[in-house]
Protein backbone atom coordinates (compact mmCIF):
# COMPACT_ATOMS: atom_id res chain seq x y z
CA UNK A 1 0.00 0.00 0.00
CA UNK A 2 1.20 3.54 -0.60
CA UNK A 3 2.43 5.71 2.20
CA UNK A 4 -0.43 7.42 3.96
CA UNK A 5 -0.28 10.69 5.84
CA UNK A 6 -1.08 11.84 9.34
CA UNK A 7 -0.97 15.14 11.09
CA UNK A 8 -0.11 15.97 14.68
CA UNK A 9 -3.38 17.16 16.24
CA UNK A 10 -4.14 19.54 19.05
CA UNK A 11 -6.99 21.33 20.75
CA UNK A 12 -5.75 24.92 20.85
CA UNK A 13 -8.31 27.44 19.68
CA UNK A 14 -5.62 30.11 19.76
CA UNK A 15 -3.64 28.57 16.94
CA UNK A 16 -6.78 27.67 15.00
CA UNK A 17 -7.47 31.37 14.86
CA UNK A 18 -4.43 31.85 12.67
CA UNK A 19 -6.33 30.14 9.85
CA UNK A 20 -8.53 33.23 9.58
CA UNK A 21 -5.97 35.50 7.89
CA UNK A 22 -6.96 36.40 4.33
CA UNK A 23 -5.42 38.71 1.74
CA UNK A 24 -7.86 40.85 -0.24
CA UNK A 25 -8.53 39.94 -3.87
CA UNK A 26 -10.00 43.33 -4.58
CA UNK A 27 -10.50 46.60 -2.75
CA UNK A 28 -13.99 47.99 -2.76
CA UNK A 29 -17.17 46.96 -4.51
CA UNK A 30 -17.39 47.07 -8.24
CA UNK A 31 -13.70 46.31 -8.89
CA UNK A 32 -13.17 43.33 -11.14
CA UNK A 33 -11.25 40.41 -9.68
CA UNK A 34 -7.83 40.08 -11.23
CA UNK A 35 -6.55 36.94 -12.84
CA UNK A 36 -3.48 35.70 -11.05
CA UNK A 37 -2.73 32.37 -12.62
CA UNK A 38 0.64 30.90 -13.26
CA UNK A 39 1.40 29.15 -16.53
CA UNK A 40 -0.16 25.96 -17.84
CA UNK A 41 0.05 22.72 -15.95
CA UNK A 42 2.45 19.91 -16.59
CA UNK A 43 0.79 16.97 -18.27
CA UNK A 44 0.25 13.92 -16.10
CA UNK A 45 2.18 10.81 -17.06
CA UNK A 46 0.33 8.39 -19.30
CA UNK A 47 0.37 4.64 -18.78
CA UNK A 48 2.54 2.73 -21.20
CA UNK A 49 1.03 0.86 -24.13
CA UNK A 50 2.06 0.00 -27.66
CA UNK A 51 1.08 2.93 -29.88
CA UNK A 52 0.12 3.11 -33.52
CA UNK A 53 -0.04 6.30 -35.53
CA UNK A 54 -3.22 8.34 -35.56
CA UNK A 55 -4.34 10.99 -37.97
CA UNK A 56 -5.47 14.41 -36.83
CA UNK A 57 -8.29 15.95 -38.83
CA UNK A 58 -10.42 19.07 -38.56
CA UNK A 59 -12.83 16.98 -36.53
CA UNK A 60 -10.15 15.93 -34.05
CA UNK A 61 -7.83 12.97 -33.67
CA UNK A 62 -9.19 9.90 -35.42
CA UNK A 63 -9.08 6.43 -33.83
CA UNK A 64 -6.16 4.24 -34.84
CA UNK A 65 -8.20 1.05 -34.57
CA UNK A 66 -11.76 -0.19 -34.70
CA UNK A 67 -13.98 -0.31 -31.66
CA UNK A 68 -14.46 -4.06 -32.04
CA UNK A 69 -10.68 -4.41 -31.97
CA UNK A 70 -10.52 -2.82 -28.53
CA UNK A 71 -12.37 -5.80 -27.06
CA UNK A 72 -9.59 -8.06 -28.32
CA UNK A 73 -6.76 -6.09 -26.71
CA UNK A 74 -4.71 -7.93 -24.10
CA UNK A 75 -3.58 -5.20 -21.71
CA UNK A 76 -3.29 -7.31 -18.57
CA UNK A 77 0.36 -6.31 -18.20
CA UNK A 78 0.10 -2.79 -19.63
CA UNK A 79 0.21 -1.10 -16.23
CA UNK A 80 2.52 -2.67 -13.65
CA UNK A 81 0.64 -3.28 -10.42
CA UNK A 82 -2.77 -2.62 -11.98
CA UNK A 83 -4.01 -5.86 -13.58
CA UNK A 84 -7.14 -5.25 -15.63
CA UNK A 85 -9.15 -6.71 -18.48
CA UNK A 86 -11.50 -5.27 -21.08
CA UNK A 87 -14.82 -7.12 -20.98
CA UNK A 88 -16.60 -5.39 -23.87
CA UNK A 89 -16.29 -2.64 -26.47
CA UNK A 90 -19.42 -1.61 -28.35
CA UNK A 91 -20.47 1.18 -30.70
CA UNK A 92 -22.58 3.89 -29.03
CA UNK A 93 -24.67 6.04 -31.36
CA UNK A 94 -24.48 9.81 -30.95
CA UNK A 95 -28.22 9.93 -30.28
CA UNK A 96 -27.79 7.59 -27.29
CA UNK A 97 -24.91 9.51 -25.72
CA UNK A 98 -26.06 11.67 -22.80
CA UNK A 99 -22.73 13.50 -22.66
CA UNK A 100 -23.14 15.06 -26.09
CA UNK A 101 -23.94 14.46 -29.72
CA UNK A 102 -20.98 12.23 -30.51
CA UNK A 103 -20.66 8.58 -31.35
CA UNK A 104 -18.36 6.62 -29.07
CA UNK A 105 -16.66 3.34 -28.51
CA UNK A 106 -18.13 2.34 -25.15
CA UNK A 107 -15.53 0.25 -23.33
CA UNK A 108 -16.17 -1.70 -20.15
CA UNK A 109 -13.72 -3.61 -18.02
CA UNK A 110 -12.54 -4.77 -14.61
CA UNK A 111 -9.50 -3.92 -12.55
CA UNK A 112 -8.58 -6.60 -10.02
CA UNK A 113 -10.21 -7.65 -7.85
CA UNK A 114 -13.62 -6.21 -8.87
CA UNK A 115 -13.26 -2.55 -9.80
CA UNK A 116 -15.68 -2.10 -12.71
CA UNK A 117 -15.09 0.77 -15.10
CA UNK A 118 -16.49 2.28 -18.27
CA UNK A 119 -14.85 4.57 -20.83
CA UNK A 120 -16.51 6.47 -23.65
CA UNK A 121 -14.02 7.04 -26.47
CA UNK A 122 -15.17 9.63 -29.05
CA UNK A 123 -15.05 8.37 -32.63
CA UNK A 124 -14.74 11.94 -33.91
CA UNK A 125 -13.76 15.23 -32.30
CA UNK A 126 -11.21 13.94 -29.77
CA UNK A 127 -8.71 16.65 -28.81
CA UNK A 128 -6.35 14.47 -26.75
CA UNK A 129 -8.23 15.23 -23.51
CA UNK A 130 -9.10 12.72 -20.79
CA UNK A 131 -11.87 13.31 -18.22
CA UNK A 132 -12.51 11.07 -15.22
CA UNK A 133 -15.86 11.46 -13.47
CA UNK A 134 -16.63 10.69 -9.83
CA UNK A 135 -19.68 8.98 -8.34
CA UNK A 136 -22.03 9.75 -5.46
CA UNK A 137 -23.09 8.30 -2.12
CA UNK A 138 -21.19 5.10 -1.47
CA UNK A 139 -20.96 4.53 -5.25
CA UNK A 140 -21.56 0.98 -6.42
CA UNK A 141 -22.10 1.80 -10.10
CA UNK A 142 -20.24 3.53 -12.90
CA UNK A 143 -21.27 7.07 -13.83
CA UNK A 144 -20.38 8.04 -17.38
CA UNK A 145 -23.70 9.71 -18.11
CA UNK A 146 -22.90 13.24 -16.93
CA UNK A 147 -20.16 15.47 -15.55
CA UNK A 148 -21.47 17.38 -12.49
CA UNK A 149 -19.85 20.78 -13.09
CA UNK A 150 -19.60 20.70 -16.87
CA UNK A 151 -23.08 21.63 -18.09
CA UNK A 152 -22.85 23.41 -21.41
CA UNK A 153 -19.14 22.72 -21.91
CA UNK A 154 -18.96 22.76 -25.70
CA UNK A 155 -15.77 20.68 -25.97
CA UNK A 156 -17.38 17.95 -23.87
CA UNK A 157 -20.58 17.95 -25.87
CA UNK A 158 -18.53 17.88 -29.09
CA UNK A 159 -16.47 14.84 -28.11
CA UNK A 160 -13.17 16.50 -27.19
CA UNK A 161 -12.80 14.30 -24.09
CA UNK A 162 -12.49 10.57 -23.54
CA UNK A 163 -14.62 10.07 -20.40
CA UNK A 164 -14.25 7.34 -17.77
CA UNK A 165 -15.68 6.38 -14.39
CA UNK A 166 -15.78 3.41 -12.02
CA UNK A 167 -17.92 1.90 -9.26
CA UNK A 168 -15.03 2.36 -6.77
CA UNK A 169 -14.57 -1.39 -6.46
CA UNK A 170 -18.02 -2.67 -5.49
CA UNK A 171 -21.52 -3.02 -6.84
CA UNK A 172 -23.44 -2.52 -3.60
CA UNK A 173 -25.17 0.73 -2.78
CA UNK A 174 -24.75 0.29 0.96
CA UNK A 175 -21.70 -0.01 3.18
CA UNK A 176 -21.49 -3.80 3.48
CA UNK A 177 -18.55 -3.95 1.05
CA UNK A 178 -16.35 -2.22 3.64
CA UNK A 179 -16.16 -5.39 5.69
CA UNK A 180 -13.58 -6.52 3.12
CA UNK A 181 -10.21 -4.74 3.61
CA UNK A 182 -9.35 -4.67 -0.08
CA UNK A 183 -12.69 -3.23 -1.13
CA UNK A 184 -12.48 -0.73 1.73
CA UNK A 185 -9.13 0.52 0.40
CA UNK A 186 -10.44 0.67 -3.18
CA UNK A 187 -13.30 2.87 -2.03
CA UNK A 188 -11.19 4.90 0.36
CA UNK A 189 -8.41 6.00 -1.99
CA UNK A 190 -7.10 3.46 -4.53
CA UNK A 191 -9.76 3.11 -7.22
CA UNK A 192 -9.33 6.40 -9.09
CA UNK A 193 -5.55 6.13 -9.18
CA UNK A 194 -5.83 2.67 -10.68
CA UNK A 195 -8.53 3.70 -13.14
CA UNK A 196 -6.62 6.66 -14.56
CA UNK A 197 -3.67 4.39 -15.32
CA UNK A 198 -5.73 1.68 -16.96
CA UNK A 199 -7.88 4.17 -18.88
CA UNK A 200 -4.87 6.03 -20.25
CA UNK A 201 -3.43 2.75 -21.51
CA UNK A 202 -6.68 2.05 -23.38
CA UNK A 203 -6.86 5.61 -24.73
CA UNK A 204 -3.32 5.34 -26.07
CA UNK A 205 -4.07 2.10 -27.86
CA UNK A 206 -7.33 3.34 -29.37
CA UNK A 207 -6.00 6.63 -30.72
CA UNK A 208 -2.38 5.67 -31.20
CA UNK A 209 -1.24 8.46 -28.93
CA UNK A 210 -1.55 9.41 -25.29
CA UNK A 211 -3.92 12.00 -23.86
CA UNK A 212 -2.21 15.37 -23.58
CA UNK A 213 -4.21 16.65 -20.61
CA UNK A 214 -6.20 14.88 -17.91
CA UNK A 215 -9.04 16.22 -15.78
CA UNK A 216 -11.29 15.06 -12.95
CA UNK A 217 -14.84 16.22 -12.19
CA UNK A 218 -16.83 14.98 -9.21
CA UNK A 219 -19.35 16.08 -6.58
CA UNK A 220 -20.16 14.72 -3.10
CA UNK A 221 -18.28 11.40 -2.93
CA UNK A 222 -16.95 12.48 -6.31
CA UNK A 223 -15.58 15.58 -4.60
CA UNK A 224 -13.93 13.31 -2.06
CA UNK A 225 -12.39 11.34 -4.93
CA UNK A 226 -11.18 14.59 -6.49
CA UNK A 227 -9.38 15.78 -3.36
CA UNK A 228 -7.98 12.30 -2.71
CA UNK A 229 -6.30 12.48 -6.10
CA UNK A 230 -4.91 15.98 -5.51
CA UNK A 231 -3.53 14.98 -2.11
CA UNK A 232 -2.24 11.44 -2.66
CA UNK A 233 -1.53 11.26 -6.40
CA UNK A 234 -0.68 14.84 -7.45
CA UNK A 235 0.49 13.98 -10.97
CA UNK A 236 -2.57 11.96 -12.08
CA UNK A 237 -4.56 14.99 -13.25
CA UNK A 238 -3.70 18.43 -14.59
CA UNK A 239 -7.01 19.95 -13.56
CA UNK A 240 -9.45 18.88 -10.84
CA UNK A 241 -13.01 20.03 -10.08
CA UNK A 242 -14.17 19.08 -6.57
CA UNK A 243 -17.81 19.84 -5.79
CA UNK A 244 -19.38 19.63 -2.30
CA UNK A 245 -16.60 17.24 -1.27
CA UNK A 246 -17.32 14.53 1.28
CA UNK A 247 -13.61 14.62 2.03
CA UNK A 248 -14.06 14.54 5.82
CA UNK A 249 -15.93 11.30 5.24
CA UNK A 250 -15.72 9.64 8.66
CA UNK A 251 -16.75 12.61 10.80
CA UNK A 252 -19.44 13.62 8.28
CA UNK A 253 -21.16 10.24 8.18
CA UNK A 254 -21.02 9.73 11.92
CA UNK A 255 -20.97 12.92 13.95
CA UNK A 256 -22.52 15.40 11.50
CA UNK A 257 -25.44 13.27 10.34
CA UNK A 258 -26.02 11.72 13.77
CA UNK A 259 -26.08 15.17 15.35
CA UNK A 260 -28.83 16.43 13.07
CA UNK A 261 -30.74 13.17 13.54
CA UNK A 262 -30.50 13.32 17.32
CA UNK A 263 -31.45 17.00 17.16
CA UNK A 264 -34.58 16.36 15.11
CA UNK A 265 -35.54 13.30 17.15
CA UNK A 266 -34.87 14.76 20.59
CA UNK A 267 -34.31 12.06 23.22
CA UNK A 268 -35.22 9.43 20.63
CA UNK A 269 -38.78 10.68 20.37
CA UNK A 270 -40.84 11.80 17.35
CA UNK A 271 -39.43 14.45 15.05
CA UNK A 272 -39.81 17.99 16.34
CA UNK A 273 -39.46 19.45 12.83
CA UNK A 274 -40.99 17.86 9.73
CA UNK A 275 -41.14 18.76 6.07
CA UNK A 276 -44.39 20.63 6.69
CA UNK A 277 -42.53 23.18 8.84
CA UNK A 278 -39.88 24.12 6.32
CA UNK A 279 -41.67 26.70 4.17
CA UNK A 280 -42.79 28.83 7.13
CA UNK A 281 -39.45 28.36 8.87
CA UNK A 282 -37.60 29.46 5.76
CA UNK A 283 -39.71 32.61 5.48
CA UNK A 284 -38.84 33.46 9.09
CA UNK A 285 -35.15 32.91 8.39
CA UNK A 286 -35.20 35.12 5.30
CA UNK A 287 -36.83 37.88 7.31
CA UNK A 288 -34.43 37.43 10.21
CA UNK A 289 -31.39 37.50 7.92
CA UNK A 290 -32.60 40.53 5.96
CA UNK A 291 -32.67 38.62 2.65
CA UNK A 292 -33.35 40.59 -0.55
CA UNK A 293 -36.57 40.27 -2.53
CA UNK A 294 -35.28 37.31 -4.56
CA UNK A 295 -35.12 35.24 -1.35
CA UNK A 296 -31.47 34.24 -1.75
CA UNK A 297 -29.09 34.91 1.13
CA UNK A 298 -25.81 35.68 -0.61
CA UNK A 299 -23.64 35.62 2.52
CA UNK A 300 -25.37 33.21 4.93
CA UNK A 301 -22.31 32.71 7.10
CA UNK A 302 -22.79 36.28 8.31
CA UNK A 303 -26.35 35.62 9.49
CA UNK A 304 -26.72 34.64 13.15
CA UNK A 305 -30.52 34.71 13.40
CA UNK A 306 -31.71 32.91 16.55
CA UNK A 307 -34.82 30.69 16.25
CA UNK A 308 -35.68 31.66 19.80
CA UNK A 309 -36.89 35.01 18.45
CA UNK A 310 -40.01 33.28 17.09
CA UNK A 311 -40.66 30.91 20.00
CA UNK A 312 -44.36 30.66 20.77
CA UNK A 313 -45.57 32.69 23.70
CA UNK A 314 -47.43 30.95 26.48
CA UNK A 315 -50.75 29.78 25.10
CA UNK A 316 -49.85 30.68 21.52
CA UNK A 317 -50.39 28.13 18.72
CA UNK A 318 -48.43 28.27 15.49
CA UNK A 319 -50.40 29.06 12.34
CA UNK A 320 -49.46 29.82 8.75
CA UNK A 321 -50.20 33.48 9.42
CA UNK A 322 -48.31 33.56 12.70
CA UNK A 323 -45.67 30.84 12.61
CA UNK A 324 -43.93 30.17 15.88
CA UNK A 325 -41.76 27.45 17.38
CA UNK A 326 -42.18 25.24 20.42
CA UNK A 327 -39.36 25.11 22.97
CA UNK A 328 -38.26 21.73 21.59
CA UNK A 329 -38.22 23.09 18.04
CA UNK A 330 -36.04 25.98 19.14
CA UNK A 331 -33.64 23.49 20.74
CA UNK A 332 -33.60 21.40 17.57
CA UNK A 333 -32.85 24.34 15.30
CA UNK A 334 -30.18 25.84 17.53
CA UNK A 335 -28.38 22.50 17.50
CA UNK A 336 -28.64 22.16 13.71
CA UNK A 337 -27.27 25.66 13.13
CA UNK A 338 -24.48 25.12 15.69
CA UNK A 339 -23.14 21.74 14.54
CA UNK A 340 -21.97 18.71 16.55
CA UNK A 341 -19.90 19.55 19.64
CA UNK A 342 -18.29 17.54 22.40
CA UNK A 343 -18.54 18.06 26.14
CA UNK A 344 -16.04 20.92 25.90
CA UNK A 345 -17.89 22.76 23.15
CA UNK A 346 -15.47 21.76 20.40
CA UNK A 347 -16.88 20.85 17.02
CA UNK A 348 -16.64 17.18 16.09
CA UNK A 349 -17.14 18.05 12.42
CA UNK A 350 -16.00 21.36 10.89
CA UNK A 351 -19.39 22.47 9.71
CA UNK A 352 -23.06 23.14 10.39
CA UNK A 353 -26.19 24.07 8.47
CA UNK A 354 -26.31 27.66 7.31
CA UNK A 355 -29.37 29.87 7.63
CA UNK A 356 -31.31 29.84 4.38
CA UNK A 357 -30.84 26.13 3.63
CA UNK A 358 -34.14 25.05 5.25
CA UNK A 359 -36.15 24.29 2.11
CA UNK A 360 -33.50 21.76 1.12
CA UNK A 361 -33.78 19.75 4.36
CA UNK A 362 -36.85 17.77 3.29
CA UNK A 363 -36.25 14.03 3.40
CA UNK A 364 -32.66 14.41 4.52
CA UNK A 365 -32.63 16.31 7.81
CA UNK A 366 -36.40 16.31 8.34
CA UNK A 367 -38.87 13.47 7.73
CA UNK A 368 -42.25 13.63 6.03
CA UNK A 369 -44.01 12.93 9.33
CA UNK A 370 -43.10 13.02 13.01
CA UNK A 371 -42.87 9.22 13.11
CA UNK A 372 -41.10 8.88 9.74
CA UNK A 373 -37.37 8.39 9.18
CA UNK A 374 -34.93 10.97 7.81
CA UNK A 375 -32.13 10.36 5.34
CA UNK A 376 -29.55 11.18 8.00
CA UNK A 377 -30.54 8.06 9.92
CA UNK A 378 -29.65 5.77 7.01
CA UNK A 379 -26.39 7.62 6.24
CA UNK A 380 -25.17 7.04 9.79
CA UNK A 381 -26.34 3.43 9.87
CA UNK A 382 -24.26 2.22 6.92
CA UNK A 383 -21.05 3.90 8.07
CA UNK A 384 -21.43 3.00 11.72
CA UNK A 385 -22.26 -0.64 11.12
CA UNK A 386 -19.82 -1.54 8.37
CA UNK A 387 -17.21 1.08 7.64
CA UNK A 388 -15.44 2.36 10.73
CA UNK A 389 -14.90 -0.55 13.10
CA UNK A 390 -12.70 -3.63 12.70
CA UNK A 391 -15.72 -5.91 12.62
CA UNK A 392 -19.36 -5.34 11.62
CA UNK A 393 -21.63 -3.80 14.24
CA UNK A 394 -25.04 -4.64 12.75
CA UNK A 395 -27.15 -3.35 15.63
CA UNK A 396 -25.74 0.17 15.92
CA UNK A 397 -27.87 3.19 14.99
CA UNK A 398 -27.57 6.98 15.12
CA UNK A 399 -28.75 6.82 18.74
CA UNK A 400 -25.51 5.09 19.74
CA UNK A 401 -23.23 7.96 18.71
CA UNK A 402 -21.76 9.76 21.72
CA UNK A 403 -20.67 13.34 21.24
CA UNK A 404 -17.54 13.23 23.35
CA UNK A 405 -13.84 13.65 22.70
CA UNK A 406 -13.23 10.05 23.73
CA UNK A 407 -15.80 8.67 21.30
CA UNK A 408 -14.41 10.90 18.56
CA UNK A 409 -11.00 9.27 18.99
CA UNK A 410 -12.56 5.82 19.07
CA UNK A 411 -14.31 6.42 15.75
CA UNK A 412 -11.73 8.49 13.91
CA UNK A 413 -8.31 7.06 14.74
CA UNK A 414 -8.69 3.58 13.16
CA UNK A 415 -9.91 4.71 9.72
CA UNK A 416 -9.14 8.38 9.09
CA UNK A 417 -6.12 7.47 6.97
CA UNK A 418 -8.33 5.15 4.94
CA UNK A 419 -11.38 7.25 4.14
CA UNK A 420 -10.56 10.90 4.73
CA UNK A 421 -9.08 13.33 2.22
CA UNK A 422 -8.35 16.22 4.58
CA UNK A 423 -4.64 16.80 3.97
CA UNK A 424 -4.25 20.56 3.40
CA UNK A 425 -0.76 20.28 1.96
CA UNK A 426 -1.26 20.47 -1.80
CA UNK A 427 2.32 21.55 -2.41
CA UNK A 428 3.11 18.57 -4.65
CA UNK A 429 -0.05 19.14 -6.72
CA UNK A 430 0.83 22.80 -7.14
CA UNK A 431 4.43 21.99 -8.00
CA UNK A 432 3.25 19.56 -10.69
CA UNK A 433 1.30 22.41 -12.29
CA UNK A 434 -2.10 21.15 -11.15
CA UNK A 435 -5.13 23.43 -10.96
CA UNK A 436 -8.05 22.97 -8.56
CA UNK A 437 -11.57 24.40 -8.61
CA UNK A 438 -13.56 23.75 -5.44
CA UNK A 439 -17.26 24.58 -5.37
CA UNK A 440 -20.07 24.15 -2.89
CA UNK A 441 -23.73 25.11 -2.60
CA UNK A 442 -24.36 27.29 0.45
CA UNK A 443 -27.74 25.59 0.89
CA UNK A 444 -26.25 22.08 0.94
CA UNK A 445 -28.39 19.84 3.13
CA UNK A 446 -26.05 16.83 3.01
CA UNK A 447 -22.55 18.25 3.44
CA UNK A 448 -22.34 21.63 5.17
CA UNK A 449 -20.36 24.05 3.02
CA UNK A 450 -18.59 25.47 6.08
CA UNK A 451 -16.39 22.36 6.10
CA UNK A 452 -15.15 23.15 2.59
CA UNK A 453 -14.42 26.72 3.64
CA UNK A 454 -12.43 25.39 6.59
CA UNK A 455 -10.46 23.03 4.35
CA UNK A 456 -9.66 25.81 1.88
CA UNK A 457 -8.44 28.06 4.68
CA UNK A 458 -6.23 25.22 5.92
CA UNK A 459 -4.77 24.94 2.41
CA UNK A 460 -4.08 28.68 2.44
CA UNK A 461 -2.27 28.30 5.74
CA UNK A 462 -0.01 25.55 4.44
CA UNK A 463 0.62 27.07 1.00
CA UNK A 464 1.44 30.51 2.39
CA UNK A 465 -1.68 32.64 2.19
CA UNK A 466 -4.46 33.64 -0.16
CA UNK A 467 -2.25 35.07 -2.89
CA UNK A 468 -0.09 31.96 -3.14
CA UNK A 469 -3.10 29.63 -3.03
CA UNK A 470 -5.19 31.33 -5.69
CA UNK A 471 -2.44 30.76 -8.26
CA UNK A 472 -3.55 27.12 -8.42
CA UNK A 473 -6.72 26.67 -6.31
CA UNK A 474 -9.97 28.61 -5.94
CA UNK A 475 -13.20 28.02 -4.05
CA UNK A 476 -16.60 29.13 -5.37
CA UNK A 477 -19.69 29.19 -3.13
CA UNK A 478 -23.15 29.13 -4.75
CA UNK A 479 -25.91 30.93 -2.76
CA UNK A 480 -29.12 28.98 -2.25
CA UNK A 481 -27.83 25.90 -4.07
CA UNK A 482 -28.50 22.51 -2.50
CA UNK A 483 -26.33 19.39 -2.57
CA UNK A 484 -24.59 19.17 -5.96
CA UNK A 485 -27.38 21.23 -7.51
CA UNK A 486 -31.01 22.14 -7.05
CA UNK A 487 -32.26 24.51 -4.38
CA UNK A 488 -33.27 28.12 -4.77
CA UNK A 489 -30.23 29.72 -6.42
CA UNK A 490 -28.80 29.40 -9.94
CA UNK A 491 -27.14 25.99 -9.97
CA UNK A 492 -26.06 25.32 -13.57
CA UNK A 493 -22.55 26.27 -14.63
CA UNK A 494 -19.54 25.16 -16.66
CA UNK A 495 -16.41 24.67 -14.60
CA UNK A 496 -14.83 22.29 -17.11
CA UNK A 497 -14.14 25.07 -19.59
CA UNK A 498 -12.78 27.17 -16.73
CA UNK A 499 -10.38 24.46 -15.58
CA UNK A 500 -9.18 23.62 -19.10
CA UNK A 501 -8.52 27.30 -19.83
CA UNK A 502 -6.61 27.54 -16.57
CA UNK A 503 -4.53 24.47 -17.38
CA UNK A 504 -3.85 25.16 -21.05
CA UNK A 505 -3.84 28.97 -21.22
CA UNK A 506 -3.02 30.03 -17.67
CA UNK A 507 -6.35 31.89 -17.40
CA UNK A 508 -7.44 31.61 -13.78
CA UNK A 509 -11.23 31.92 -13.33
CA UNK A 510 -12.03 35.37 -11.89
CA UNK A 511 -15.67 34.27 -11.65
CA UNK A 512 -18.08 31.58 -12.78
CA UNK A 513 -21.48 32.37 -14.25
CA UNK A 514 -24.29 30.29 -12.80
CA UNK A 515 -27.72 29.92 -14.39
CA UNK A 516 -31.23 28.88 -13.46
CA UNK A 517 -32.71 26.73 -16.22
CA UNK A 518 -36.40 25.81 -16.49
CA UNK A 519 -37.84 22.46 -17.57
CA UNK A 520 -37.75 23.57 -21.20
CA UNK A 521 -34.06 24.35 -21.05
CA UNK A 522 -34.54 28.11 -21.02
CA UNK A 523 -32.28 30.27 -18.87
CA UNK A 524 -34.38 32.25 -16.40
CA UNK A 525 -31.64 33.85 -14.31
CA UNK A 526 -27.88 34.33 -14.29
CA UNK A 527 -25.61 35.18 -11.39
CA UNK A 528 -21.82 35.37 -10.99
CA UNK A 529 -19.95 33.60 -8.21
CA UNK A 530 -16.56 34.88 -7.14
CA UNK A 531 -13.62 33.16 -5.47
CA UNK A 532 -13.78 32.79 -1.68
CA UNK A 533 -14.05 34.96 0.40
CA UNK A 534 -15.99 37.15 -2.07
CA UNK A 535 -19.67 36.94 -2.90
CA UNK A 536 -21.86 38.54 -5.55
CA UNK A 537 -23.93 41.48 -4.34
CA UNK A 538 -26.45 43.47 -6.35
CA UNK A 539 -24.86 46.88 -5.98
CA UNK A 540 -26.28 48.35 -9.19
CA UNK A 541 -29.99 48.05 -8.50
CA UNK A 542 -30.43 46.07 -11.68
CA UNK A 543 -32.54 42.93 -12.09
CA UNK A 544 -31.64 40.20 -9.59
CA UNK A 545 -31.88 37.69 -12.45
CA UNK A 546 -29.13 39.39 -14.48
CA UNK A 547 -25.46 38.65 -13.76
CA UNK A 548 -24.48 42.17 -14.81
CA UNK A 549 -26.25 43.57 -11.74
CA UNK A 550 -23.68 42.06 -9.40
CA UNK A 551 -20.20 43.02 -8.22
CA UNK A 552 -17.79 41.21 -5.88
CA UNK A 553 -17.91 42.08 -2.19
CA UNK A 554 -15.67 40.58 0.45
CA UNK A 555 -17.43 38.51 3.10
CA UNK A 556 -16.05 39.44 6.49
CA UNK A 557 -17.63 36.31 7.98
CA UNK A 558 -15.89 34.05 5.48
CA UNK A 559 -12.55 35.86 5.67
CA UNK A 560 -12.46 35.66 9.47
CA UNK A 561 -13.96 32.17 9.83
CA UNK A 562 -12.61 30.39 12.91
CA UNK A 563 -13.62 26.90 13.95
CA UNK A 564 -12.77 25.31 17.27
CA UNK A 565 -12.73 21.83 15.76
CA UNK A 566 -11.36 18.80 17.58
CA UNK A 567 -9.84 17.47 14.37
CA UNK A 568 -8.11 20.67 13.30
CA UNK A 569 -4.65 20.36 11.85
CA UNK A 570 -1.54 22.06 13.13
CA UNK A 571 -0.02 24.75 10.98
CA UNK A 572 2.47 22.99 8.76
CA UNK A 573 2.40 19.33 7.84
CA UNK A 574 4.72 16.41 7.82
CA UNK A 575 4.61 12.69 7.32
CA UNK A 576 4.67 11.04 10.70
CA UNK A 577 4.03 7.41 9.93
CA UNK A 578 3.49 4.62 7.45
CA UNK A 579 0.76 2.08 6.95
CA UNK A 580 2.45 -1.23 7.75
CA UNK A 581 0.76 -4.58 8.20
CA UNK A 582 -2.70 -3.05 8.39
CA UNK A 583 -1.87 -0.51 11.09
CA UNK A 584 -0.15 2.82 11.56
CA UNK A 585 3.48 2.83 12.58
CA UNK A 586 4.20 6.33 13.87
CA UNK A 587 7.76 7.48 13.31
CA UNK A 588 7.79 11.05 14.56
CA UNK A 589 5.55 13.90 15.60
CA UNK A 590 6.48 17.55 15.51
CA UNK A 591 5.36 19.60 18.53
Amino acid sequence: MPKLFRWCRWNSATVLATLAAAVALVTGAGVALANSATGGAQGANSASANAVSASTTTSGIAPAMSCSGVAQLDLAAAVPGVPFEITSATELAASANTLGNWAACDVKGVIAPQLHFEIKLPETGWQANYLQVGCGGLCGNTNVTSAPASTGCVPLTAGAFAVASSDEGHYQGGGLFSTDPTLRADFGYKSDHELVQAAKAIVKQYYGQAATHSYFDGCSQGGHQALTEAQRYPTDFDGIIAGAPANNFTALNTFSHAWTAQSVYLDGGPATITNADLADLHKAVLKGCGAPADGIIADPLSCTWDPGTIQCRTGQTSTSDAYCLTADQVTTLRRIYAGPTDEHGQLLYPGYQLRGSELNWAGIITPASATGASGDISFVRETLRYQIFDSPQPTLTYKDIKFTAAYYKKVMRPVEGMYDATDPDLTAFKKAGGKLILWHGLGDQHIPSVGTMAYYKAVEKVIGGETATKTFARLFLLPGVAHCGGGQGPDTFDALTAITDWVTKGDAPASLTTKSVDSNGNTTATRPVYPFPYYAKNTTGGPSTDASSYTPVKSTAEATLKLDWLGSFRSGYETVGNWVGGKWVVTKCKN
